[in-house]
């Protein structure tokens, strides 16, 4: 039987999915229509692989608390958090396909979540 996954856990999860959304809106910040030598140089570039680091430190505490099993399928809320952070910092279109997505998303994650608590 695998351990149950903790409110503190939890909140440790949802920061790593909030700063894994912030640093791929960095990368893109950084990257949108320049060459690669010039968005490195940038400091949004650099402010990204910061937050890459912290998100990777807070998932190291989670693997060490955590069935992978479990942790895992609920850090794919990432990919629900990037497209409507798309949306609000990037002005990017949420199309009916991407809610729906999402909803998808969100719903498999709920699923998977609730046999770990």
């Amino acid at each position: 039987m695998t351990p149950p996954i903790t409110i503190p856990i939890l909140l440790l999860i949802g920061f790593c999915i909030i700063t894994e959304a912030a640093h791929e809106i960095c990368f893109k910040i950084a990257a949108d229509n320049v060459p690669f030598t010039t968005a490195i140089r940038r400091p949004i570039t650099w402010i990204g692989m910061s937050l890459w680091l912290i998100e990777i430190t807070a998932w190291t505490v989670i693997l060490e608390n955590a069935p992978l099993s479990i942790a895992f399928p609920i850090m794919s809320l990432t990919y629900v958090a990037i497209v409507f952070a798309g949306a609000l910092v990037l002005k990017e279109k949420v199309t009916k396909r991407h809610a729906i997505g999402a909803l998808l998303i969100s719903a498999g994650v709920a699923c998977i979540g609730a046999t770990g608590l």
